[in-house]
């Protein structure tokens, strides 16, 4: 008995290191590729050898210049903004709603929510575009927000419903006891409370929204794409381009998504997302 715990145990042991060494081997090539792409966007030339034979900033300034990365970033700025206002004035008012109270289909609807987060955006992506350009909002700033609002909306509901819960409903009672009326007791009680929350649900919105290329790509123009889109029609749109000032600007996207995530992970527990997808979803 003793041989064969041993023997399992042993077994365990070897998958674990099989595990723990395919992770590792992924994450040295994820690490190799992105360092290849940062040294080439300093380098001047790099046919053979480990470096580049020359290292220069100028192909920063040259991507800034001829892919107009200047009003990208605005056009960037203005759709995550507007995403991230709409879908908190909507998401907060519906995360309460599904926190404090039951109401026949509920579950449905929270369902309903989590379609756009449990589906791959390409699948209702396609159908959604059809609709945007149906009635002439496709090309435009507004059919951008529309589109990227789908799969906000619903990360608002799932961080923000934790927050509500946690907030004792005797708060409210004795702020109405008070004589507070429903409005002044959720903007004087509850969003105070709730601030936290907003703020982690904000900047999610506003890395998912920054990091979203199909919805974006379906229903964008020239003048109202976003950074990945600009970066993804800079490397495969037909034209002679330099390799570097592409990279470079793939290294500016991807500083960008970095900083926004960490500020995000600043703000936000991961695991209680995935807890509420999981208790969602096996309602």
């Amino acid at each position: 008995m003793t041989a064969v715990s041993f023997m399992a145990s042993r077994r365990r042991a070897l998958a674990g290191w099989a595990v723990w060494g395919c992770v590792a081997f992924f994450l040295l090539n994820l690490a190799a590729l992105i360092l290849s792409v940062v040294v080439n966007s300093f380098g001047t030339t790099w046919f053979s050898g480990w470096l580049p034979q020359g290292f220069t900033t100028a192909w920063y300034a040259d991507a800034w210049k001829e892919f107009a990365l200047g009003e990208v970033l605005q056009v960037t700025l203005g759709v995550t903004l507007a995403v991230v206002a709409l879908s908190l004035l909507l998401g907060v008012p519906a995360a309460y709603a599904l926190a404090r109270r039951d109401f026949p289909g509920k579950r449905l609807v929270l369902l309903l929510l989590l379609l756009p987060v449990l589906l791959p955006p390409i699948t209702y992506g396609i159908p959604l575009a059809t609709v945007l350009y149906k009635f002439h909002l496709a090309g435009t700033m507004t059919g951008v927000v529309a589109a990227n609002l789908v799969p906000a909306l619903p990360f608002v509901v799932l961080v923000m419903t934790p927050f509500v819960e946690q907030i004792d409903a005797n708060v409210e009672s004795a702020a109405r006891m008070c004589g507070a009326r429903t409005r002044q007791v959720f903007s004087r009680v509850l969003v105070p409370l709730l601030m936290p929350g907003i703020l982690a649900a904000g900047i999610l919105v506003l890395v998912r929204t920054v990091a979203m290329f199909e919805l974006t790509f379906l229903v964008a123009d020239a003048d109202s794409q976003t950074l990945i889109v600009a970066l993804y029609s800079a490397a495969f749109t037909p034209g002679i381009r330099a390799a570097q000032a592409i990279d470079a600007m793939a290294v500016i996207y991807m500083a960008l998504s970095a900083v926004l995530l960490v500020v995000a992970l600043l703000f936000v527990n991961p695991t209680q997302i995935v807890a509420q997808v999981k208790e969602a979803t096996a309602e």
